[in-house]
């Protein structure tokens, strides 16, 4: 029986890593699969899975690692840290699956609700208009943050950081505009 190598050093996994998404390396592939199914699926166990699914789950981990080696960034995180990443991931949406019942089509919340009526349609319409004016009226620093909240659905941290601003200070322009589209709100036409 032939002896396998012996797993890289935690310093060669990047490399392993950009070996695999360069070259294809089934040999790097190899020594990382051996140093981290066993972690993974110890790490998966540790958070719940039964034994087959945390075996499952770390092939797949570990297929992922085979396929995704071109996404892979050691400057944003190391080998270990992006494939336990993975791993997560993949627990979680293990998760999901298994948490989700199946639909009822008799079920009130799956029923559209009924047409509304053209006075409701022209009353939303006025709303809409009445907003964009108000939303208008904003300086276009807030009015930058409140549509990045509120229409792309990003947090402030996120804003800060396509703005390039400190945290607090989209804060205080969301409260700001906030304020101003509430009074401009109460303000409304009958």
């Amino acid at each position: 029986m032939t002896a396998l190598p012996p797993a890289p050093a935690l310093a060669d996994h990047d490399a392993c890593i950009q070996a695999i998404a360069l070259h294809g390396d089934r040999e790097a592939f190899a020594a990382l699969f051996r140093h981290f199914a066993p972690r993974v699926k110890a790490y998966l166990r540790r958070h719940g899975a039964p034994e087959a699914q945390a075996e499952e789950l770390a092939q797949e981990t570990l297929l992922a690692v085979w396929r995704k080696a071109a996404q892979f960034d050691p400057a944003r995180a190391g080998a270990s840290t992006w494939i336990f990443t993975i791993a997560r991931n993949l627990r979680i949406d293990q998760m999901r699956k298994e948490g989700r019942p199946a639909l009822d089509p008799e079920d009130p919340l799956l029923v559209p609700p009924p047409p509304s009526g053209a006075d409701s349609t022209v009353e939303a319409h006025e709303r809409e208009e009445h907003l964009q004016k108000g939303l208008a009226t904003l300086p276009a620093e807030q009015a930058t943050v409140l549509q990045l909240a509120f229409y792309e659905d990003l947090s402030h941290t996120s804003i800060a950081e396509r703005l390039n601003l400190p945290l607090g200070t989209v804060k205080s322009r969301l409260r700001l505009a906030l304020a101003k589209m509430r009074d401009h709100v109460s303000k409304e036409p009958s």
